[in-house]
């Protein structure tokens, strides 16, 4: 499809490769503009706006991200921005790109995120805050992330019988995925008796069940289509929907699995749950549904998490992402895969670059450049993902 004169497409995306290497973060966010950047074909002096996503755990310059690209770049008086919305972060800097380029400010921008994360599960940063929610829910529930993961995990367990064998099998799936994925950090085939044997987490996840901490970065570059049409691209990717929406009342504290946190135990629950809400938003945009989708990257902090995912895009009713996930139809030749980068799986977080990352693999699927995992004919995908407190993002890309 063409493009019209309203469209953000992106002419291109890039990454550094995701690990443990202990470097600097700009490091791995130059790395990425650079690859984008030269996969679109231009160099740059040629942008005007740069969108930097925030790293929390990498100083001041991790703050400022936008101008600290820029900066290593080398100064050409573009505009910056810089985002922090937790796991959206990566969604926020390509919305501020997109506002950008749609509003007539910019031609061209490009959008970077990077982290240099810790050993080990994240904990919280910046010392004791009694006030914090996030802190709160470390110091005294003793919610760590795995511990959130596992509950979640547990109500899909008693609400519609799934089995660990089930989330066992959505990380088989995304092994496989990853396994040709240059720039996923774990690419080696896992069984289901591999899962089970890896140490318990937080019952019923086990260590293979749930994402790594991982260094790494992402970029692109995002167009007007009339400029597009003027470089002669004549067929790009289009970014046709994107939503980062908020809650709705009464789930509006902490988010997670029917705890009583707010009015949610006396007031009637929104319409739609959160995650779907923030699909349902971007499908609006795009005037696409879920039977629209040839694939789905999703947020799969854990194999439990992927199954809730499918449901909340709606490629499948409430209570029956198990059913999916056994007939085939979530994996690489089924009628829509999930997670065909290998996702969280197979890379692990990198909290800034993880949004971005995900419209890089939408790009390289919707350009049939993914070798190695790439899926039949894709016309159109979702990107989705949550950070806690509000923030999550979806974005829906097409030809």
């Amino acid at each position: 499809m063409s493009p019209t004169t309203n469209d953000v497409v992106v002419l291109g995306a890039g990454m550094h490769p995701w690990g443990k290497w202990g470097r600097d973060f700009v490091e791995y966010g130059l790395a990425a503009a650079r690859a984008a950047l030269a996969d679109a074909g231009l160099t740059w002096p040629d942008v005007q706006y740069v969108a930097g996503a925030d790293t929390i755990r990498n100083g001041y310059p991790g703050f400022v991200s936008g101008a600290t690209f820029a900066q290593a770049l080398g100064w050409t008086g573009a505009r910056v921005s810089s985002s922090y919305a937790a796991c959206a972060s990566g969604a926020q800097a390509i919305a501020n790109a997109r506002a950008q380029i749609l509003a007539g400010l910019a031609d061209v921008a490009l959008v970077v995120g990077a982290d240099t994360t810790p050993k080990g599960f994240f904990k919280p940063v910046g010392g004791d805050r009694p006030d914090d929610p996030d802190w709160l829910r470390f110091r005294l529930l003793g919610a760590s992330n795995p511990t959130y993961f596992a509950l979640y995990a547990r109500r899909r367990m008693a609400l519609y019988g799934a089995s660990t064998d089930d989330f066992a099998a959505v990380k088989v799936k995304n092994a496989r995925h990853g396994l040709a994925n240059p720039n996923a950090r774990y690419r080696k085939e896992v069984t289901v008796e591999d899962v089970r044997a890896s140490a318990v987490v937080a019952d019923p996840l086990r260590l293979l069940d749930i994402c790594a901490t991982s260094d790494g970065g992402a970029a692109l570059v995002l167009a007007s289509a009339d400029y597009a049409r003027r470089h002669g691209v004549t067929d790009p990717v289009r970014i046709a929907g994107l939503s980062t929406v908020t809650p709705t009342f009464p789930k509006t504290v902490l988010d997670l699995p029917d705890f009583a946190t707010d009015s949610a135990m006396t007031v009637p629950p929104p319409d739609r749950p959160f995650r779907a809400a923030l699909a349902h938003a971007a499908y609006e945009e795009a005037g696409l549904g879920p039977s629209d989708l040839s694939f789905a990257e999703v947020y799969d902090l854990s194999t439990a998490l992927e199954l809730d995912w499918c449901e909340d895009v709606g490629l499948c009713a409430e209570g029956e992402a198990e059913a999916l996930l056994r007939s085939g139809a979530t994996a690489l030749g089924g009628r829509v895969p999930v997670n065909p980068s290998g996702g969280l799986a197979c890379f692990g977080e990198a909290i800034p670059a993880q949004a971005i990352a995900q419209v890089c693999e939408l790009t390289w699927q919707l350009r049939g450049r993914a070798e190695g995992r790439q899926v039949e004919n894709p016309r159109a995908g979702i990107a989705v993902n949550q950070g806690l407190f509000g923030h999550g993002s979806a974005i829906i890309a097409t030809t």
